[in-house]
């Protein structure tokens, strides 16, 4: 939320769209992993798989917010990206 809320003190070009897509993707990674999460916390029938999927995409998801965040911190304390 606070990347978002970040992005609105940017200028608006191409960085500011590319971010704002990015953080898009990034909410659905995180999603796809909460809710994978809590299948295999529900169906405890060898789901080890499921929860590795879950895993992955929370990490993922925090790679992307990580990028995103250099991201829009080189855009406004050096004015260009």
């Amino acid at each position: 939320m606070t990347v978002i809320s970040v992005i609105q003190l940017a200028p608006e070009n191409a960085v500011s769209s590319w971010a704002d897509k990015l953080l898009a993707i990034d909410s659905l990674a995180f999603m796809a992993s909460t809710m994978l999460s809590y299948w295999s916390i529900r169906h405890k029938d060898a789901l080890w798989a499921v929860e590795r999927y879950a895993d992955r995409l929370f990490l993922l998801g925090m790679m992307i917010m990580v990028f995103v965040s250099f991201l829009v911190a080189f855009e406004l304390f050096t004015g260009k990206a």
